[in-house]
């Protein structure tokens, strides 16, 4: 390994280059052409959504050629495409856009023949950006519910069995839409356990979760839904079960999940002579509640050579104040306190799609300075966390990573190096 990587000598360029490798294991341009089949006889059609969805598309005309088609992708995350459309639309709440597009793209779908092909692409942000509201549902309910839903701190799978049900186009109802077309969907997972199901709210999976299910988690969360949605909610939905004959040509494959990242991440640590132990992808939890179970698990570690403890999967955070946060921002914010300054610990959390919560920030970095840094400027860590503005805090102090769009999204990559001394 370079020497500038080295983790003794640059501990945060060591964690800025395993975030990297993390991010560069699931670039679509990698990942998409691999998992193609040869391009069929007759008419394709490309649909699909996501931060991820127009880098699909991309690679998939680099590997077929020029194809008719529509996605919706978040504002700023368009690519060059030779005939696949690409729409821009707003992320983490739905808009206008995001609705208008997928209404086009019921409408493409619909007529289709058995011997036609819809290659769909889909990737987290799927959810938000697949807009086509239930039956007595508007855009302002679903905005409403996005909101709050994002601030009450549920689970991402939790949250998209509510958006299953208020929705004329996920949990399998894209799918269904295209019937009796054969569908080939390729995924790129940004959920714990890469259940297609919660990939984007699976518009191409059928789903057996009801109604009563996802009221439940409005009062399990305390979501204050709006009146149409809970209205909504009270009968039957469109939501396509998993044994529906319109699924039967229905073939789902993920291309890239948060495993493979990690993967190649602890890949180039043991390559760097460093001893890695890997909590898995699927951490969950609230962010700071996290951070304190990781402080005491890498204080505890022996300091006879270099380890790295991994983990992947989706914190959360529920607001508790005014501040602009994210859930990887806050786990460093909580770790930097919990570590209290301890020497030779240094970590990076940051969502491998380049975008922390409410913020254009992939994550921060932290180091054993961080706190003192803090002081000497005034701010007040433990009051910016209670606030719940970490950003805020790592941009008065240093240690924002900001990567800009990276085009894939894998979910969350955190790792605290430990140095001997």
């Amino acid at each position: 390994m370079d020497r500038v990587n080295r983790p003794d000598r640059d501990p945060e360029a060591f964690l800025r280059g395993l975030f990297a490798a993390a991010v560069a294991a699931a670039d679509p341009m990698r990942v998409v052409p691999a998992a193609l089949p040869p391009r069929p006889p007759g008419r394709v059609l490309v649909v699909g959504a996501g931060k991820a969805s127009a880098r699909m598309a991309e690679a998939v005309e680099s590997a077929w050629g020029p194809c008719e088609g529509l996605v919706i992708t978040r504002t700023g995350h368009a690519r060059p495409t030779r005939r696949i459309e690409i729409v821009e639309a707003a992320h983490p709440v739905p808009d206008a856009a995001g609705a208008a597009a997928t209404a086009r793209m019921l409408d493409r779908l619909a007529g289709l023949s058995a011997d036609d092909l819809v290659l769909v692409l889909i990737s987290g942000g799927a959810s938000a950006l697949l807009v086509a509201p239930a039956p007595g549902v508007t855009l302002d309910d679903k905005i409403a519910l996005n909101a709050a839903l994002l601030a009450s701190g549920a689970p991402i799978d939790r949250m998209n069995t509510v958006r299953k049900h208020i929705s004329r186009v996920k949990g399998g109802q894209l799918a269904a839409a295209a019937a009796p077309a054969r569908v080939l969907a390729l995924l790129i997972s940004d959920v714990p356990g890469d259940d297609p199901a919660f990939i984007g709210s699976g518009p191409t999976v059928g789903d057996a979760s009801t109604p009563a299910e996802a009221l439940a988690v409005l009062d399990r969360w305390r979501v204050p839904a709006p009146d149409a949605v809970r209205a909504a909610l009270s009968r039957p939905t469109g939501v396509v079960a998993p044994g529906d004959p319109r699924l039967a040509r229905v073939e789902n494959r993920i291309v890239a999940a948060p495993a493979l990242s990690l993967a190649a991440a602890a890949g180039l640590a043991q390559a760097a002579g460093v001893v890695v132990e890997s909590l898995g992808d699927r951490v969950e939890g609230e962010a700071r509640d996290i951070a304190a179970v990781h402080a005491a698990r890498v204080l505890a570690l022996p300091r006879d050579r270099p380890r790295l403890l991994l983990s992947g999967g989706e914190l959360t955070v529920t607001r508790r104040g005014d501040g602009v946060g994210g859930p990887n921002a806050e786990y460093a914010l909580a770790l930097a306190l919990a570590l209290d300054g301890a020497p030779g610990l240094h970590a990076l959390a940051c969502d491998t799609d380049g975008i922390d919560g409410a913020a254009e920030v992939a994550g921060a970095v932290i180091d054993p300075g961080t706190l003192a840094r803090a002081r000497a400027a005034g701010v007040d860590p433990v009051a910016a966390l209670a606030r719940n503005d970490a950003h805020g805090f790592f941009a008065a102090v240093g240690g924002q990573v900001v990567t800009g769009p990276t085009l894939t999204n894998v979910n969350d990559i955190r790792a605290i190096l430990v140095l001997p001394g």
